[in-house]
């Protein structure tokens, strides 16, 4: 198993480099990998269809038409024999990572609808991952899947990782701005300089070669978004598979042994304002706590094997944090006994509309993976 160093490698508002090593490639061609993407003619027909392996939450669209998805952090994975490959990328604004047999990933960028030969570098077999990095909060994209043209040819899907972490959150956890080297930021720039796969989830699932979810949206919360933002909180917007509300998430495949969990941040780091249904902080507060138990208590039902972490930053002069420490306590008491607190300090937060930048990420992702590296036994439960 290869395990990516956290020293090594390299979220509040409306919207949530290159990643690192992807791990565990199948067995492929010796010489290193020159990876080239290029658009392909329009109405150049696709070939035969790679059978995929899909984390995310997607929603097929039929045949061939591939998958919807909104929530961050989608990967598509599959494995081919030849020397080049061909993805399909369908309507919506995205920012898609491609690596083949993990060398570093090639960006796409608000690609237009259409195929995109990708080339391997050399023919043999190889594997391919195809990761949104990109926040997708203004509308779902589309993915179309991957296709084998002339002289190549489709192999078996890569199995499962056995390790599986899901992650729940806000900006903090999607990677908002967090390859940007300034502050300061236009809409057009945090959406640019996001990355999901550099932020804490990606990092941390590369550590321990594990398959991840994201399910995280910026600026939402468990009871109240940012500055009293009107939208569905994280725990509504959940159940479904698009943020339209209506959208159900297929029947649940997915059962994580890891479960890490950052809100708060929006809950608590702007003041209340009139009209508010909270009048006072401490109402708030516990709103906040009976929601966020209310939550887990869910998720536990849903994943009873799965082990809890909640983590959160001192920002907000510390309410974060005592809050979800709060939480914690009362699942404890309650006889929850898989389910920690993390607290995160020392963060220097110059990403886009200060938030984590890539060293932050690197600084929360060893948070985590302290938490996990604590329990030995936390891959063993199914």
């Amino acid at each position: 198993m290869k395990r990516v160093s956290f020293a090594a490698a390299a979220g509040l508002l409306l919207v949530a480099g290159s990643p690192p090593p992807l791990p565990a490639a199948p067995p492929a061609a010796t010489a290193a990998t020159t990876v080239d993407v290029r658009p392909l003619p329009p109405g150049t027909p696709a070939g035969r269809p790679l059978p995929l392996r899909i984390n995310g939450r997607v929603v097929p669209l039929g045949g061939a038409a591939g998958w919807r998805r909104q929530w961050p952090g989608t990967y598509l994975e599959g494995a081919f024999d030849g020397p080049a490959i061909d993805v399909a990328v369908g309507p919506g604004p995205v920012s898609l990572r491609i690596a083949i047999d993990g060398d570093a990933p090639v960006p796409l960028v608000r690609p237009a609808p259409g195929l995109y030969r990708v080339t391997a570098g050399g023919a043999g077999r190889h594997r391919i991952r195809v990761s949104v990095a990109s926040e997708s909060q203004a509308g779902p994209t589309d993915l179309g899947g991957l296709f084998a043209p002339a002289g190549t040819r489709p192999l078996p899907a890569p199995p499962a990782r056995q390790r599986r972490i899901e992650f729940i959150g806000d900006s903090h956890t999607v990677g908002y701005g967090n390859t940007s080297p300034v502050r300061s930021c236009s809409q057009d720039a945090i959406w640019a300089t996001t990355d999901t796969t550099q932020g804490p989830a990606g990092l941390t699932a590369a550590h321990y070669d594990a398959d991840y979810r994201v399910n995280a949206i910026s600026g939402r919360g468990i009871v109240r978004n940012y500055g009293g933002m009107a939208a569905a909180t994280l725990p509504l917007a959940y159940p479904f598979a698009l943020f339209d509300g209506r959208t159900p998430v297929r029947p649940p495949e997915w059962q994580p042994q890891v479960i890490v969990i950052g809100l708060g941040t929006n809950d608590f780091s702007t003041p209340l304002k009139a009209g508010e249904r909270w009048p006072t902080r401490e109402v708030l507060h516990a709103d906040y706590e009976r929601r966020y138990i209310d939550f887990v208590t869910m998720l536990r039902a849903r994943h009873p094997g799965a082990f809890f972490i909640l983590w959160a930053t001192d920002m907000a002069d510390g309410e974060i944090a005592r809050e979800a420490a709060r939480v914690a306590d009362r699942l404890r008491a309650a006889g929850e006994r898989r389910v920690v607190f993390v607290p995160v300090t020392g963060l220097a937060f110059s990403g886009c509309d200060a938030h984590p930048d890539l060293a932050d990420d690197r600084a929360i992702a060893a948070a985590i993976g302290r938490a996990i590296d604590a329990r030995p036994d936390i891959w063993s439960h199914r």
